[in-house]
């Protein structure tokens, strides 16, 4: 159960769309619109994760009509927003949108967000340690998952908001957005490279 902590925490630490985007809102529009965001990205994050327990991801996954539409609905997401962050201008803002995403985009986003079936398939299909009651250990490791997604994006929602509210330099701000423009593309890379294999 530790073991599953850790890599819980790991997984979910790492910059994927959710975090990022997270520290996109409260970059652009403030801590309250980057709460109903992370409402949404919660709802969504835990209805994959019950397809993916269930087995209803793999099924569905399974058809490659469906997985070749969710990755590149997912690229072309991903690389959109990686152009926004790199090209946000004098500011730290790595969306640019005239009003904030709201529940609906966190919640749309977790179905098109690879990384999200990526850590919930190996989060559920490994780390045993309940075999014998697998509804047990699924419940147990939900308890665990959102015990820690929470608080970890409720810390990139607070870089977000601590990022707008800095008077970077221009240079500063330029070298932060491209950063966060190629953990963007990493992620497209690896959901591309992903895709030529299993369906999660």
């Amino acid at each position: 159960m530790i073991t599953f902590a850790v890599a819980v925490f790991f997984l979910l630490i790492t910059p994927g769309p959710g975090v990022l985007s997270t520290a996109g809102v409260g970059s652009g529009f403030g801590y309250r619109p980057g709460v109903v965001y992370i409402a949404g990205l919660f709802v969504g994050t835990n209805l994959v994760a019950l397809a993916v327990a269930t087995g209803l991801a793999a099924v569905v996954l399974a058809d490659p009509v469906v997985r070749t539409v969710l990755t590149y609905a997912s690229a072309a997401y991903l690389l959109y927003l990686a152009l926004k962050i790199a090209f946000a201008g004098k500011r730290i803002a790595f969306i640019k949108k005239p009003a904030p995403p709201g529940f609906m985009g966190g919640l749309l986003l977790q179905f098109i967000n690879p990384k999200a079936y990526a850590v919930n398939t190996t989060l559920f299909s490994g780390f045993l340690f309940w075999p014998e009651n697998y509804a047990v250990e699924a419940g147990i490791k939900f308890l665990i998952l959102n015990a820690i997604w929470l608080p970890i994006h409720f810390l990139w929602l607070g870089a977000g908001v601590m990022l707008h509210r800095l008077n970077l330099p221009e240079k500063t701000v330029f070298a932060i957005n491209c950063l966060m423009a190629t953990s963007m593309l990493v992620v497209v890379a690896l959901a591309a490279y992903s895709a030529g294999g299993s369906p999660g």
